[in-house]
Protein backbone atom coordinates (compact mmCIF):
# COMPACT_ATOMS: atom_id res chain seq x y z
CA UNK A 1 0.00 0.00 0.00
CA UNK A 2 2.53 2.25 -1.08
CA UNK A 3 1.61 5.76 -2.75
CA UNK A 4 3.48 7.59 -6.04
CA UNK A 5 6.27 8.86 -3.97
CA UNK A 6 7.70 5.31 -2.89
CA UNK A 7 5.95 5.98 0.88
CA UNK A 8 2.92 4.44 2.86
CA UNK A 9 -0.62 5.19 1.82
CA UNK A 10 -2.59 4.06 4.59
CA UNK A 11 -5.85 6.12 5.91
CA UNK A 12 -7.17 4.45 9.39
CA UNK A 13 -9.50 7.29 9.01
CA UNK A 14 -11.26 6.25 5.92
CA UNK A 15 -12.87 2.88 7.73
CA UNK A 16 -15.44 5.01 9.54
CA UNK A 17 -16.53 7.27 6.53
CA UNK A 18 -20.39 7.30 6.26
CA UNK A 19 -21.48 6.04 2.76
CA UNK A 20 -24.90 5.83 1.15
CA UNK A 21 -25.64 2.02 -0.01
CA UNK A 22 -26.70 2.70 -3.19
CA UNK A 23 -24.47 5.36 -4.84
CA UNK A 24 -24.10 8.88 -4.75
CA UNK A 25 -22.12 11.28 -2.37
CA UNK A 26 -24.55 13.19 -0.24
CA UNK A 27 -26.22 11.59 2.29
CA UNK A 28 -29.32 13.18 3.86
CA UNK A 29 -31.09 12.04 7.24
CA UNK A 30 -33.08 9.54 5.21
CA UNK A 31 -30.55 8.03 3.07
CA UNK A 32 -29.76 4.21 3.77
CA UNK A 33 -25.99 4.17 4.42
CA UNK A 34 -23.23 1.78 5.98
CA UNK A 35 -24.96 3.06 9.41
CA UNK A 36 -28.13 1.77 8.77
CA UNK A 37 -27.18 -1.72 7.07
CA UNK A 38 -24.98 -2.32 10.34
CA UNK A 39 -27.50 -1.24 12.76
CA UNK A 40 -29.81 -3.47 11.11
CA UNK A 41 -27.77 -6.29 11.01
CA UNK A 42 -26.60 -5.82 14.59
CA UNK A 43 -30.58 -5.51 15.84
CA UNK A 44 -31.28 -8.89 13.73
CA UNK A 45 -27.94 -10.77 15.15
CA UNK A 46 -29.32 -9.32 18.68
CA UNK A 47 -33.21 -10.90 17.69
CA UNK A 48 -31.60 -14.40 16.04
CA UNK A 49 -29.93 -14.86 19.24
CA UNK A 50 -32.69 -13.59 21.93
CA UNK A 51 -35.58 -15.09 20.11
CA UNK A 52 -34.67 -17.54 17.48
CA UNK A 53 -31.78 -19.46 19.08
CA UNK A 54 -34.34 -19.69 22.63
CA UNK A 55 -37.22 -20.46 20.74
CA UNK A 56 -37.61 -24.06 22.04
CA UNK A 57 -36.59 -23.42 25.44
CA UNK A 58 -34.84 -26.86 25.71
CA UNK A 59 -34.09 -28.11 29.35
CA UNK A 60 -30.85 -29.10 28.70
CA UNK A 61 -30.12 -26.01 26.45
CA UNK A 62 -28.43 -25.55 23.20
CA UNK A 63 -25.18 -23.25 22.69
CA UNK A 64 -27.59 -20.29 21.57
CA UNK A 65 -29.85 -21.21 24.54
CA UNK A 66 -27.41 -21.35 26.96
CA UNK A 67 -25.38 -17.61 25.50
CA UNK A 68 -28.51 -16.30 25.84
CA UNK A 69 -29.25 -17.46 29.26
CA UNK A 70 -25.60 -16.54 30.32
CA UNK A 71 -26.16 -13.14 29.01
CA UNK A 72 -30.04 -12.84 30.51
CA UNK A 73 -28.75 -13.80 34.45
CA UNK A 74 -25.10 -11.55 33.56
CA UNK A 75 -27.23 -8.62 33.13
CA UNK A 76 -30.19 -9.46 35.33
CA UNK A 77 -27.59 -9.97 38.68
CA UNK A 78 -25.60 -6.60 37.35
CA UNK A 79 -29.33 -4.24 37.28
CA UNK A 80 -30.16 -6.15 40.79
CA UNK A 81 -26.00 -5.66 42.55
CA UNK A 82 -25.98 -2.04 41.57
CA UNK A 83 -29.18 -0.28 40.89
CA UNK A 84 -31.06 -2.35 43.34
CA UNK A 85 -34.53 -4.80 43.39
CA UNK A 86 -36.75 -2.04 42.74
CA UNK A 87 -34.25 -1.47 39.45
CA UNK A 88 -35.34 -4.90 37.95
CA UNK A 89 -38.45 -3.42 36.48
CA UNK A 90 -36.08 -1.68 33.96
CA UNK A 91 -34.50 -4.75 33.35
CA UNK A 92 -35.63 -5.21 29.59
CA UNK A 93 -34.40 -1.74 28.55
CA UNK A 94 -30.99 -2.11 30.08
CA UNK A 95 -30.66 -5.82 28.80
CA UNK A 96 -31.59 -4.27 24.98
CA UNK A 97 -28.90 -1.89 25.52
CA UNK A 98 -26.04 -3.98 26.36
CA UNK A 99 -26.99 -6.53 23.87
CA UNK A 100 -27.15 -3.65 20.94
CA UNK A 101 -23.75 -2.29 21.93
CA UNK A 102 -22.22 -5.64 22.57
CA UNK A 103 -23.19 -7.08 19.01
CA UNK A 104 -22.67 -3.59 17.24
CA UNK A 105 -18.94 -3.72 19.14
CA UNK A 106 -18.44 -7.78 17.80
CA UNK A 107 -19.60 -7.28 14.31
CA UNK A 108 -17.14 -4.24 14.17
CA UNK A 109 -14.70 -6.37 14.32
CA UNK A 110 -15.88 -8.53 11.15
CA UNK A 111 -13.02 -7.23 8.06
CA UNK A 112 -14.89 -4.57 6.05
CA UNK A 113 -17.67 -4.17 8.39
CA UNK A 114 -18.67 -1.01 10.03
CA UNK A 115 -18.73 -0.28 13.54
CA UNK A 116 -21.02 1.62 14.34
CA UNK A 117 -20.38 2.51 18.29
CA UNK A 118 -17.35 4.15 16.67
CA UNK A 119 -19.79 7.16 15.69
CA UNK A 120 -20.48 9.88 18.54
CA UNK A 121 -23.72 9.97 16.63
CA UNK A 122 -24.44 6.72 17.75
CA UNK A 123 -23.50 7.01 21.22
CA UNK A 124 -24.49 9.81 22.02
CA UNK A 125 -28.28 9.19 21.28
CA UNK A 126 -27.15 5.97 23.37
CA UNK A 127 -26.39 7.89 26.43
CA UNK A 128 -28.59 10.81 25.66
CA UNK A 129 -31.72 8.70 26.19
CA UNK A 130 -29.97 7.07 29.23
CA UNK A 131 -29.56 10.75 30.46
CA UNK A 132 -32.58 11.71 29.90
CA UNK A 133 -35.17 8.60 31.04
CA UNK A 134 -33.48 8.72 34.56
CA UNK A 135 -33.50 12.18 34.82
CA UNK A 136 -37.15 12.35 33.94
CA UNK A 137 -37.94 9.24 36.22
CA UNK A 138 -35.97 10.74 39.21
CA UNK A 139 -38.60 13.79 38.79
CA UNK A 140 -41.30 12.00 38.33
CA UNK A 141 -40.47 9.22 41.66
CA UNK A 142 -39.41 12.25 44.02
CA UNK A 143 -40.24 15.60 42.68
CA UNK A 144 -38.27 17.97 43.62
CA UNK A 145 -36.94 16.16 46.57
CA UNK A 146 -34.70 14.71 43.39
CA UNK A 147 -32.37 17.61 44.02
CA UNK A 148 -30.67 16.76 46.80
CA UNK A 149 -28.75 14.53 45.09
CA UNK A 150 -26.81 17.26 44.19
CA UNK A 151 -26.79 18.38 47.71
CA UNK A 152 -24.26 16.18 49.81
CA UNK A 153 -25.82 16.80 53.58
CA UNK A 154 -22.74 14.39 54.71
CA UNK A 155 -20.60 17.24 53.86
CA UNK A 156 -19.23 20.45 56.07
CA UNK A 157 -22.27 23.55 55.60
CA UNK A 158 -19.61 25.76 54.48
CA UNK A 159 -18.53 23.07 51.52
CA UNK A 160 -21.99 21.95 50.37
CA UNK A 161 -22.83 25.28 48.04
CA UNK A 162 -19.64 24.61 46.35
CA UNK A 163 -19.78 20.79 46.31
CA UNK A 164 -23.60 20.93 44.99
CA UNK A 165 -21.89 23.21 41.82
CA UNK A 166 -19.59 20.37 41.46
CA UNK A 167 -22.47 17.83 41.47
CA UNK A 168 -24.58 19.31 38.89
CA UNK A 169 -21.33 20.08 36.38
CA UNK A 170 -20.46 16.76 36.67
CA UNK A 171 -24.41 15.20 36.48
CA UNK A 172 -24.56 17.41 33.18
CA UNK A 173 -21.62 15.87 31.67
CA UNK A 174 -22.15 12.60 32.42
CA UNK A 175 -23.79 11.89 28.64
CA UNK A 176 -20.90 13.43 27.21
CA UNK A 177 -18.17 10.94 29.30
CA UNK A 178 -21.06 8.28 28.55
CA UNK A 179 -20.68 8.45 24.79
CA UNK A 180 -16.97 9.69 24.37
CA UNK A 181 -15.53 6.83 25.86
CA UNK A 182 -17.78 4.33 24.42
CA UNK A 183 -17.02 5.66 20.76
CA UNK A 184 -13.52 7.02 20.85
CA UNK A 185 -12.25 3.46 22.49
CA UNK A 186 -14.03 1.77 19.60
CA UNK A 187 -12.45 4.00 16.90
CA UNK A 188 -9.00 4.31 18.71
CA UNK A 189 -8.52 0.62 18.18
CA UNK A 190 -10.14 0.39 14.87
CA UNK A 191 -7.67 2.78 13.86
CA UNK A 192 -4.64 1.12 15.15
CA UNK A 193 -5.64 -2.28 13.47
CA UNK A 194 -5.78 -0.69 10.29
CA UNK A 195 -2.50 1.23 10.55
CA UNK A 196 -0.99 -2.46 11.09
CA UNK A 197 -2.82 -3.83 8.16
CA UNK A 198 -1.63 -1.15 6.42
CA UNK A 199 1.59 -2.23 7.22
CA UNK A 200 1.44 -6.02 6.52
CA UNK A 201 0.07 -5.17 2.90
CA UNK A 202 3.25 -2.91 2.52
CA UNK A 203 6.22 -5.11 3.80
CA UNK A 204 5.76 -8.14 1.34
CA UNK A 205 8.23 -10.57 2.74
CA UNK A 206 8.49 -9.05 6.19
CA UNK A 207 4.75 -8.73 6.67
CA UNK A 208 4.33 -11.43 9.55
CA UNK A 209 5.29 -8.79 12.03
CA UNK A 210 2.43 -6.71 11.65
CA UNK A 211 0.71 -9.45 10.83
CA UNK A 212 1.36 -10.73 14.35
CA UNK A 213 0.74 -7.81 15.61
CA UNK A 214 -2.89 -7.28 13.87
CA UNK A 215 -3.74 -10.85 15.30
CA UNK A 216 -2.95 -9.98 18.85
CA UNK A 217 -4.55 -6.92 18.36
CA UNK A 218 -8.03 -8.33 17.28
CA UNK A 219 -7.68 -10.62 20.36
CA UNK A 220 -7.47 -7.36 22.64
CA UNK A 221 -10.50 -5.50 20.48
CA UNK A 222 -12.42 -8.42 21.47
CA UNK A 223 -11.51 -8.15 24.98
CA UNK A 224 -12.13 -3.99 24.57
CA UNK A 225 -15.98 -4.76 22.68
CA UNK A 226 -16.35 -6.91 25.72
CA UNK A 227 -15.60 -4.55 28.36
CA UNK A 228 -17.05 -1.06 26.68
CA UNK A 229 -19.90 -3.17 26.36
CA UNK A 230 -20.09 -3.76 29.91
CA UNK A 231 -18.72 -0.24 31.00
CA UNK A 232 -21.75 1.49 29.46
CA UNK A 233 -24.00 -0.74 30.69
CA UNK A 234 -23.08 -0.73 34.04
CA UNK A 235 -23.03 2.79 34.16
CA UNK A 236 -26.28 3.28 33.22
CA UNK A 237 -27.37 0.97 36.35
CA UNK A 238 -25.50 3.08 38.49
CA UNK A 239 -26.84 6.24 36.78
CA UNK A 240 -30.37 4.91 37.56
CA UNK A 241 -29.64 4.22 40.98
CA UNK A 242 -29.01 7.65 41.83
CA UNK A 243 -32.81 8.65 39.86
CA UNK A 244 -34.17 5.83 42.45
CA UNK A 245 -32.36 6.70 45.42
CA UNK A 246 -30.96 10.48 45.16
CA UNK A 247 -30.42 11.00 48.69
CA UNK A 248 -27.17 10.95 49.64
Amino acid sequence: MADATGGFNIKPMDQFVVTPLFGGDVVHWYTPTNVTLWMFLTVASVAGLMLVATRGRAIIPGRGQSVAELAYGFIYKMVEDVAGKDAVRFFPYIMTLFMFILFANVLGLIPWAFTTTSHIAVTAVLALAVFLTVTALGFILHGASFLKLFWISSAPLPLRPVLAIIEIISYFVRPVSHSIRLAGAMMAGHAVAKVFAGFAGALGLASFIPIIAVTALYGLELLVALIQAYVFTILTCVYLKDALHPHH
